[in-house]
């Protein structure tokens, strides 16, 4: 077996969708995770002359790794010294090219947020029965602003009329924050339309981190700048998904944190698709969604 096809290999067997076509020229080439087209979040960096060693990984998934056709026993000294010094490099390529990617995207972002307008009925809002907070609209497509903790404007979330949601750009530490300037407490949802709900039945500040995998960088950024702040992780109630990703990254970040964890609470007849508290305010109203900060307004009054 050539190096190209032991290097397809190792993508295959880390869960990726290898391209159909692999060079290796020493360049960063993106490409699907899924194989579908679109969504180029993967990437790798191969190098055959020599001994022959690549890189590779996702961008969203947050991961990297190294293959090398020799083993490092199996190298000489020289050899080994060269692929260290290689995946270094090549490490670093793939860094650059990710700051640059970012850069540009935040850039498209803020044009394309200087122009866009309030938003004028959007059927998502409609839907869901919550407020704009902040929001804008290109078109028909509603606009989310992903900042950091000065403000910075990083990526937009894009959601169609149909609601299907697109990210482009940064998302790990940023959030778009809902509400006035936080006073004592702050919480962080999920979604927009989650932390939309909660804003609008509690009258809270709350930093919307877009998804679960967020919640942690969120929570950890915000502690970090606002160290005084009392933060309240708002879960999304996944129960029928294994290990409930949405209670256990709220734990894990409230844990990391010092903070409080809130999940709504549903009357009977639960529908299965109810997992957050947009779903609680539509079955149940506000008041359902504020009688489950009840008893955390009172812990953090005294925290």
């Amino acid at each position: 077996m050539n190096a190209l096809d032991q290097f397809r290999e190792a993508i295959t067997a880390a869960g990726l969708e290898a391209p159909d076509v692999l060079l290796d020229d020493g360049a960063i080439h993106r490409f699907s995770p899924s194989g579908r087209r679109g969504g180029a979040s993967s990437w790798y960096v191969l190098h055959s002359d020599s001994v022959a060693a690549g890189v590779f990984g996702d961008w969203k998934a947050g991961f990297t790794s190294t293959w090398c056709a020799k083993s490092d026993k199996a190298m000489t000294p020289a050899e080994l010294a060269a692929h260290r010094q290689r995946i270094k490099a090549m490490k670093a390529q793939r860094d650059a090219d990710e700051s640059a990617r970012l850069k540009g995207e935040a850039d498209k972002a803020a044009i394309r947020w200087r122009g866009a307008a309030a938003p004028s009925a959007h059927p998502y809002l409609v839907r869901k029965g919550v407020q704009p907070h902040g929001a804008r609209q290109d078109s028909a497509t509603l606009l989310i602003p992903l900042r950091d903790t000065t403000g910075k404007l990083h990526s937009l979330q894009t959601i169609t009329p149909d609601g299907e949601k697109r990210f482009k750009g940064r998302m790990k530490g940023c959030y778009h924050a809902i509400g006035g300037k936080p006073a004592g407490w702050l919480v962080i949802a999920e979604g927009f339309a989650t932390g939309a709900s909660i804003n609008e039945a509690t009258g809270w500040p709350v930093a919307v981190a877009f998804n679960a995998g967020n919640l942690g960088p969120v929570a950890a950024a915000l502690h970090k700048a606002y160290p005084a702040l009392v933060l309240v992780l708002a879960a999304d109630d996944d129960h029928l998904t294994p290990d409930n990703p949405g209670i256990t990254a709220a734990r894990q970040a409230a844990l990391a944190v010092g903070g409080f964890v809130v999940a709504p609470q549903f009357p009977k007849g639960r529908p299965p698709k109810a997992t957050d508290f947009n779903d609680l305010a539509t079955l149940a109203g506000l008041g359902a969604v504020r009688a489950c900060f009840a008893e955390i307004e009172g812990a953090t009054c005294s925290h």
